[in-house]
Order: structure tokens, then C-alpha cells, then sequence
């Protein structure tokens, strides 16, 4: 099901100029718009941003764990397929891009739900971009989405938490 749902969404690449930019673009430069969101949040809410870069930190470092034990070739490597621009030879999984949108998209979503899901549907063409350019398998998103959405759900209750405490005093 993995290689089927790739190979229908990477099948596209290189048929549409347009849409090949696009998800070039995507993939490449969305990070600065969720970094120009989280200086955005500072001035808004910092506790978003704290939490956010938190996450992301943590999401980093998870991503080294997993990758220091586990490898998964990436499809491009393995096959025949379309590659947009050219990418690291290591695991495919976790896709980092997706990790980190979905880590601080989901920081923002807990506490501004309507901006939460507009981020969240850029969390998602982030993942699309990746399978679309060729180097990321489905799961790999799906897998990285899940792990991102924890960390910053675990931030999240772990502040509330400590904030419950700090009161008690």
C-alpha cells in the first residue's frame, strides 16, 4: 500500500512545470514561513513559541535517535522514480521537514484552532511535497506527522502540568 500510494502521487512529477515549482518551493522554503510565524507568535503569545521550539528541539532529537538505529532506504534508491531536485542518501524515515511542521503547527493548534488549521494544512502539503519530489514514502510522513503531533502534545500537557504546580505554591 506504501509503494502503491507513491508511486500515484510521485507518477505526476515532471508532468506539470508548474506544480513541480510549486512543490519544489514547498519543500524547500516553507520552514521560513513557520519561522517567521514562530517570530510572529513571540510578540503574540510567547508561551506558543516556547512551547513550539521546545517540540522542536525534542522532535530533533528523537529524529537522531531513530535515525541512529533505524534505516530505510529512500525510494529513490530503491527505484525508478521521479526526483526533482537531488537529496541526502540517509533514512527516509523520519522526513524532518514533516517532523518539524507538524511539531509546531500543533503547538499552535492547541491554543488558536483556526490558524492551528491553516498551518496544519501546510503541515500537510510539506509532507505531499516530499512523497511528490521523490523522497519520502508515505508512511514516512504519516509516521514523522504522528511523532511531531506528540511531542508538542506531551510540551503542551507537561506545561500545563508544571504551571498547575508552580500555582499550588
Amino acid at each position: 500500500m506504501d509503494e502503491y500510494l507513491f508511486r500515484k502521487i510521485n507518477s505526476v512529477t515532471g508532468q506539470f512545470s508548474l506544480l513541480d515549482f510549486f512543490m519544489i518551493f514547498v519543500s524547500k522554503k516553507i520552514r521560513y514561513v513557520y519561522i517567521i510565524i514562530l517570530v510572529i507568535m513571540w510578540f503574540r503569545n510567547r508561551k506558543i513559541t516556547i512551547n513550539a521550539v521546545l517540540s522542536v528541539v525534542i522532535t530533533l532529537l528523537i529524529n537522531i535517535i531513530i535515525r541512529s538505529f533505524y534505516f530505510k532506504a529512500r525510494p529513490f534508491l530503491k527505484h525508478r522514480v521521479g526526483i526533482l531536485i537531488p537529496s541526502a542518501l540517509d533514512s527516509t524515515f523520519p522526513s524532518k521537514h514533516t517532523l518539524l511542521a507538524f511539531a509546531v503547527t500543533t503547538s499552535i493548534l492547541l491554543y488558536q484552532r483556526t490558524f492551528g488549521l491553516i498551518m496544519l494544512g501546510l503541515s500537510f502539503l510539506t509532507g505531499l511535497s516530499r512523497i511528490w519530489m521523490g523522497h519520502h514514502y508515505p508512511s514516512d510522513i504519516a509516521g514523522s506527522a504522528i511523532i511531531g503531533t506528540l511531542t508538542s502534545i506531551v510540551i503542551h500537557k507537561t506545561s500545563n502540568f508544571f504551571k498547575f504546580f508552580s500555582r499550588q505554591t
